[in-house]
C-alpha cells in the first residue's frame, strides 16, 4: 500500500527530518477538512511509491502543526513544497494532477 512510504512530519521532527535531510524531500502540508487536500492526498501517496528510494515524501497537518506551517508561510492549503539539501527548490500550491507533480519533482532528482 501507498501510504506505507509516506512519512508523518510534525513541528518536533521536521527540522531534522526535511531540514537536514540529505536526500530530496516533498512535503504536502494539508489539513483534515480541505477538499482538494483529500483530492491530492492518493497522488502525493502514489508518487511516493513510484519513487521510493529517490526521495522522502511525507504529509504534515497544517492544524496540529501551525508552527511549522507558519514558519514557511503557509497560506493556502494544499501546498506542497520540495526540498533539497534544507532548501524550497519548488513550491505547488492547490490541487495539480499527478503528470504535473511527478515532473516538478523529476527535474530535481
Amino acid at each position: 500500500m501507498a501510504s506505507e512510504k509516506l512519512c508523518t512530519f510534525t513541528d518536533k521532527n521536521f527540522d531534522e527530518t526535511v531540514v537536514k535531510s540529505a536526500s530530496l524531500v516533498l512535503v504536502d502540508f494539508w489539513a483534515e477538512w480541505c477538499g482538494p487536500c483529500r483530492q491530492i492526498g492518493p497522488i502525493v501517496e502514489a508518487l511516493a511509491a513510484e519513487l521510493d528510494g529517490q526521495l522522502t515524501v511525507g504529509k504534515l497537518n497544517v492544524d496540529e502543526n501551525p508552527s511549522t506551517a507558519a514558519r514557511f508561510n503557509i497560506r493556502g492549503i494544499p501546498t506542497l513544497l520540495v526540498f533539497s539539501e534544507g532548501e524550497i527548490v519548488e513550491s505547488i500550491v492547490g490541487l495539480v494532477d499527478k503528470p504535473r507533480l511527478k515532473s516538478l519533482v523529476e527535474k530535481h532528482l
